[in-house]
């Protein structure tokens, strides 16, 4: 198990390119120190939030050895950089509070990630040899938005939870609102614009088949993965 993991590490650190090494490694750094002060500290909610950044942060390492799964360097910094934007900006430094807008900002970056995973997503289905499932563009676009608002939708179901089983405070007091419905609406809202965004872009991208960004990153994940393409 630990030969493993270090041969994983080492493969991983070794294949990504520089500017990942360096970003990956500098947030490696910036959280391990951060965790054992919120230890120290006894921040246990903190520290939690913390842990899970570490755990993305090897989502390489875990996804390669669990599940023989190569993720590439731009979907792992993506969800890297999103969740330390959102836990550990977000929450433990209070980001939320300090700026206005950095929830509306996260939630509509959020809809434009979900909405690139649900193109990979039907993208496997579509060209994967396992799967005799055809589909054209407008469903192809239509799932990416459904994909993405429903991820949002959940992740808002999941703040209510925690604010009502744990008494934290993730649905905050906005435009005069102290309820949270008004934060979670705008949440939802900007959600589903970034989505919005990427399903129509994809869409006309399929329909013309002009140049969309998002096909480089899904032809190098089937270029790591060939597999699920067999």
């Amino acid at each position: 198990m630990a030969a493993d993991l270090k041969t994983g590490i080492r493969k991983f650190l070794k294949d990504e390119n520089s500017v990942h090494r360096f970003i990956i490694r500098f947030l490696l750094i910036i959280m391990v120190i951060e965790w054992v002060l919120l230890l120290i500290d006894q921040q246990w909610l903190s520290l939690f939030l913390v842990t899970l950044i570490i755990t993305a942060l090897f989502a390489p390492i875990i996804f390669r050895n669990r599940m023989e799964l190569e993720l590439p360097a731009e979907f792992h910094m993506m969800a890297v950089l999103f969740i330390f934007a959102s836990l550990y900006l977000g929450e433990v430094q209070q980001f939320y509070q300090l700026i206005w807008w950095w929830d509306i900002a996260l939630h509509a970056t959020a809809g434009l990630m979900m909405g690139i995973f649900g193109f990979l997503l039907v993208y496997i289905l579509n060209e994967s040899k396992q799967v005799n499932l055809k589909m054209n563009a407008g469903f192809v676009a239509f799932f990416a938005f459904l994909f993405a608002v429903t991820i949002g939708t959940l992740w808002e179901i999941f703040e209510f939870g925690m604010d009502q089983i744990f008494g934290l405070n993730m649905q905050k007091e906005m435009l005069g609102d102290p309820s949270g419905l008004t934060d979670t609406m705008w949440d939802m809202i900007v959600n589903a614009i970034g989505a919005l965004i990427i399903s129509l872009t994809g869409w006309w991208y399929l329909k013309r088949r002009r140049h969309f960004f998002i096909k480089s990153l899904i032809q190098k994940f089937i270029k790591k993965n060939p597999k699920l393409f067999r």
